[in-house]
């Protein structure tokens, strides 16, 4: 082996794992990253990755790599910016280990992020959503598993990978209703359940039976469902819910748009923007702000709120008793 490969295992097991106590989640997002790089690399040189030294990774090499991200691979400016992320912290630790390519280093670490469009949220309206939840066959067990999942789902707005790491124990059905998760960023977070989500999960843990520390949603076998698994099991009954809800025929809907969602509703129910950042786990509420762009009633109030052009002060006149009585009724 070259100089690369005990630098590379040292990045994971000293600096990742020991130093940082990097999650599972981060470990496997920068090694999936390296894994593609090193077979870039490999596909341009014909050098196999284990024979590859550190300058074998220079500026140019990265560029490239990032450049068939985009352009190869479909993959968004967003996910571009992730990998870039995980090569700077590999090129940050060589750093302090490989001082003999400082500048081949520094050339890598200044490649800049690059700028992503800001698309609104796509979002559930009320009447989708009840089409959705309403799509699986709760006759089968499949059925009352995923009817359970996005009933959670919606209501609490909980990312994919906290849903498919919850396990029974996580759930308080009592008094005080709420579901426990360990979010992005190690945040503990407690949310509190409605009584239908109460009575929905209810039944599917009466019919389940799990133990403690047993998944709350699992396969047949008894093993966490992937994040694959629960975005196809969303888009199969979004196509389901579609035959009587033509609005979702347009809509490309995942288990982040359950979650966006969550986030609208509470927004039209006039929940403060600071309470539903805490509520989805967000680190600031500045990323919460993203709802308030993408909901249109918000919008249209306000201008409903504003005066055309050229309008004169009116003046104030109050309205009769009488109507206002007989408007009650």
């Amino acid at each position: 082996m070259t100089a690369l490969a005990p630098l590379l295992q040292a990045f994971f097991t000293d600096r990742l794992m020991t130093q940082y106590g990097a999650s599972p989640h981060t470990i496997a997002s920068y090694r999936d990253t390296l894994r593609l790089l090193l077979s870039h690399v490999h596909q341009r040189t014909g050098k196999l990755p284990a024979h590859l030294d550190l300058a074998d990774l220079d500026a140019a090499t990265v560029g490239g790599f990032l450049h068939e991200l985009e352009a190869v691979r479909g993959n968004s400016v967003a996910t571009r910016n992730t990998r870039l992320a995980a090569i700077h912290s590999l090129f940050r630790y060589a750093s302090l280990h490989a001082p003999e390519h400082a500048d081949l280093i520094s050339r890598v670490l200044g490649i800049q992020t690059k700028r992503a469009t800001t698309t609104v949220v796509t979002f559930l309206s009320p009447a989708e959503l009840d089409a959705l939840l309403a799509a699986p066959d709760q006759t089968t067990w499949h059925g009352r598993r995923d009817h359970a999942l996005l009933v959670l789902t919606a209501q609490t707005g909980l990312r994919v990978a906290e849903l498919t790491a919850l396990t029974a124990s996580d759930l308080q059905l009592g008094v005080g209703a709420h579901v426990y998760c360990r979010g992005k960023g190690r945040k503990d977070r407690c949310t509190p359940l409605t009584a239908h989500t109460v009575g929905v999960l209810t039944s599917w843990l009466a019919a389940r039976r799990p133990a403690g520390n047993d998944p709350l949603f699992a396969t047949r076998r008894g093993t966490p469902l992937s994040h694959d698994a629960v975005a196809r099991l969303v888009a199969k009954h979004t196509a389901t819910a579609a035959r009587t809800c033509p609005s979702l025929q347009t809509k490309h809907v995942t288990p982040h748009t359950l979650r966006h969602s969550a986030a609208m509703n509470l927004l039209h129910a006039g929940v403060d923007i600071t309470v539903i950042a805490l509520w989805l786990g967000h680190e600031s509420p500045t990323t919460t702000r993203i709802y308030l762009h993408a909901d249109m009633a918000l919008k249209e109030q306000a201008v409903a709120r504003t005066a055309p052009p050229n309008a004169g002060p009116a003046r104030y006149q109050a309205g009769d008793t009488l109507l206002a009585y007989l408007d009650q009724l």
